[in-house]
């Protein structure tokens, strides 16, 4: 009996992941490895992108000639992020995410060596840019769907926050950083730095313990019943479907206003470029607090509800940036950092939310999903907003985009299967849905077994 009781407690001393896998009692240390490479490789990405984007600039001065830059830059992981899901599905996620890194910072290393031969222009720097969204295509939906193994559940949203608060980082100072390397050193350079960026990302992935979940299932399936799979899995729970259908509503409604924005600062307060980029930083600084805040608190325990009130500040911080007088640009710049806050709070709620609610064999091919989602409303979304603008005026648009993401906010908690994702039963870990949970078992969400489908490698056996 004794003895018993001592398994017990000591099992129950064993550090759970949010999917309910035994985590080592390094685990921190595991995941500070892994984003100590990842953040590396964000400030080359980020310093490598603004200078084949000053390049572009400099050399054409055409605005068609950047859209196009942008569009081989967003368009390509929308398109492919759902195949980038099946693949982390069918291997080794952990490989997935090396040949993904390793794939950009070649492609960084042979755009270098172009440039040192004079080889270089527009269609190569305009392959880059699409090789480079292949790359995050397939990285992105292996690694969302790896971080519940790696981390306890109730760090599962700060972990998830990590990435956007490194991210609001770089984006402030790598711009200015890659822009000072094209100019003194020259654009090779910056490239070869993009390499050794993409080794460390490599490196940190090759040094962490990182257990292995693969659908086995999916090994002898087409692609097409892979992807189909992968909806049955988004779609099982009707809550987190209609979030995701949400949420992708609001980045085609909000996607518009990083176009607008400049337009706002020029047209409308009789700005310049020293103003816009105090509205961009003015963001940048807001989405660190935003990011900084959910760090520390971790999100609280109703999750849906969080984004719902982050739609609704957002649109009335918006609707409030719109009927502001044209004299007021200083508190214009003052509410893009306060608006910036509660955007920082979508993100991590909406990952962690199917991270919880979706096998874990199946995880990569829905976060696969959602990556195509969010990633094609956001050029429909300046597409069809810029319309918009142009028609009504940049600050009626401030205030009708405003008003719709109210709406929506408003909306989004309205259908009971959405407030359900918020309830107890649901806050176990990201197997919740397994299949024993469905078939009626008494099991415990944090102890339910993985899918027969998938195998799974304990992390002290890590490849």
């Amino acid at each position: 009996m004794t003895e018993c009781t001592d398994t017990e407690q000591n099992a129950s001393a064993v550090p759970l992941s949010a999917a309910g896998r035994p985590l080592p009692r390094r685990w921190l240390a595991i995941i500070a490895t892994i984003w100590a490479g990842q953040a590396v490789s964000m400030v080359t990405s980020y310093a490598a992108g603004y200078a084949a984007v000053w390049y572009v600039t400099e050399t054409t001065g055409s605005a068609l000639a950047l859209s196009l830059m942008t569009i081989c830059a967003m368009l390509p992981t929308g398109l492919l992020a759902p195949f980038g899901g099946v693949v982390a599905d069918r291997f080794n996620r952990k490989t997935v995410m090396i040949a993904a890194d390793l794939g950009v910072g070649i492609v960084s290393l042979g755009l270098g060596l172009l440039i040192l031969t004079g080889e270089v222009s527009l269609p190569l720097i305009a392959l880059f840019a699409a090789a480079r969204s292949v790359g995050q295509a397939f990285h992105s939906p292996a690694m969302m769907a790896t971080l519940p193994l790696l981390v306890p559940d109730k760090h599962l949203v700060r972990i998830n926050t990590l990435d956007q608060l490194l991210l609001s980082i770089v984006s402030i100072g790598a711009p200015a950083f890659g822009i000072l390397l094209y100019t003194t050193v020259g654009f090779h350079v910056v490239m070869f730095l993009d390499f050794f960026g993409a080794l460390a990302a490599v490196a940190g992935l090759m040094l962490a313990k990182i257990p292995t979940v693969r659908d086995e299932a999916a090994q002898n399936q087409h692609v097409l019943a892979n992807l189909h799979d992968g909806w049955r899995a988004l779609a099982a729970r009707r809550g987190l479907l209609m979030l995701m259908v949400a949420v992708t509503l609001g980045t085609m409604i909000f996607s518009p206003l990083s176009a607008v924005y400049p337009l706002m600062t020029y047209s409308y307060f009789g700005g310049d470029g020293y103003m816009a980029s105090i509205t961009e930083a003015a963001w940048g600084i807001g989405m660190i607090v935003g990011s900084g805040v959910i760090m520390v608190w971790g999100g609280g325990r109703r999750l849906a509800l969080l984004m719902v009130v982050a739609c609704v500040l957002t649109g009335v911080i918006t609707v409030v940036c719109g009927l502001l007088p044209p004299t007021a640009f200083a508190a214009f710049a003052v509410l893009c950092g306060l608006m910036a806050v509660p955007c920082a709070w979508f993100n991590a709620p909406t990952m962690t939310l199917a991270q919880r609610n979706v096998p874990e064999e199946k995880l990569g091919r829905v976060m696969g999903l959602m990556s195509a989602g969010f990633g094609l409303a956001s050029p429909v979304g300046v597409a069809l907003g810029g319309a918009l603008a142009e028609g009504i005026g940049v600050a009626p648009f401030f205030v009708v985009d405003g008003v719709l993401c109210i709406v929506l906010g408003a909306a989004m908690y309205l259908p009971r299967s959405i407030r359900a994702l918020d309830a107890p039963a649901s806050e176990g870990a990201g197997a919740s849905v397994s299949a024993d949970t469905e078939a009626g078992s008494g099991a415990s969400a944090s102890a339910a077994p993985i899918s027969p489908a998938a195998r799974y490698d304990a992390p002290s056996s890590a490849e």
